[in-house]
C-alpha cells in the first residue's frame, strides 16, 4: 500500500514553492510560477493525498472571516503575521481605491497594504481550488508553528533565532529541510521554505485526521468554499 504523501505550499517572490513529504521520511522541494503547475509537477513524482496552502480559501461577502479572527488569537505574539483578508468584492475590485471603498462598505474597515499585495495570489488560489483534484486546506504558518511548539513563539521568523527554531521544530516532526534544496532553494526566501514545510506538517495532520480547524465548524460564504484555518 502506498504511503500518504502531502504537499505544503507557500507563495514566494518568483511564484510558488512546495515541500512534499511522505510517512517514510522522503522530502522533495518544488518551485513553479503558478500554483496549479507546482502541484502538477509534484504529482509527477507520486500521488499527492493532501495539499496545505498558506493562502486564504473562502472569501467573505461582508465582515471579517472568523478564521482570521481566531487565527490571530491563536498566533499570540506573532498575531501580525495573520492577515485579515478583505471581502471578496474588494479583492476583485479594479483598483486600490475601489477596493478600499468596498471593504469599508461591506466590512466597516480598511485593510493593510500587505493584505492587498496578496490579492493576485489569493484570487489565483480561489480559482485553482475549485478545480483541484486533490483535497486542499488553508494553513496560517505561525498558527501551525505555535501548535507544533506547544506554545506561542516569541521570535520572529525573519530573525536568526526564529528561523533556526522553526527549522528545528520541523526536524523534530520528521520534516528535515536540507541545506541544499536546488532550484526551489534558489528562488525562495528562508521564510517561504519554512512556511511550505509547516504547511506540509499541517497537511499531514489533516490527512491523518489529527488536525483541528478554526472555526469549527468552518464558515461558508456565497462562494460555497469551506472557510477555516487548519492546524
Amino acid at each position: 500500500m502506498d504511503l500518504p504523501r502531502v504537499l505544503g505550499v507557500d507563495a514566494c517572490k518568483k511564484g510558488w514553492v512546495g515541500i512534499a513529504v511522505s510517512d517514510d521520511g522522503g522530502l522533495t522541494a518544488y518551485h513553479a510560477p503558478e500554483i496549479d503547475e507546482l502541484v502538477a509537477i509534484a504529482e509527477v513524482d507520486g500521488k499527492v493525498d493532501m495539499v496545505g496552502v498558506g493562502m486564504p480559501i473562502g472569501l467573505a461577502d461582508a465582515g471579517r472571516r472568523q478564521a482570521d479572527v481566531l487565527a490571530r488569537k491563536a498566533a499570540g505574539p506573532q498575531w501580525h503575521s495573520v492577515v485579515i483578508v478583505p471581502v471578496r468584492e474588494a479583492l476583485e475590485s479594479k483598483d486600490l481605491a475601489a477596493a478600499r471603498e468596498a471593504n469599508l462598505r461591506l466590512a466597516g474597515e480598511g485593510f493593510t497594504p500587505q493584505a492587498f499585495s496578496l490579492r493576485t495570489r489569493i484570487l489565483q488560489v480561489d480559482r485553482w481550488v475549485r478545480e483541484a483534484r486533490v483535497r486542499v486546506v488553508e494553513v496560517r504558518p505561525e498558527v501551525s508553528f505555535a501548535a507544533l511548539a506547544g506554545g506561542h513563539l516569541r521570535s520572529r521568523k525573519s530573525s536568526w533565532s526564529g528561523a533556526h527554531h522553526r527549522r528545528e521544530l520541523l526536524a523534530r516532526a520528521g520534516i528535515m529541510l536540507p541545506n541544499e534544496l536546488g532550484d526551489p532553494g534558489l528562488n525562495a526566501n528562508v521564510d517561504d521554505m519554512l512556511d511550505a514545510g509547516i504547511a506540509a506538517w499541517t497537511a499531514r495532520r489533516a490527512a491523518r485526521g489529527e488536525a483541528r480547524v478554526l472555526p469549527d465548524p468552518p464558515e461558508t460564504f456565497s462562494d460555497g468554499l469551506s472557510c477555516a484555518v487548519w492546524i
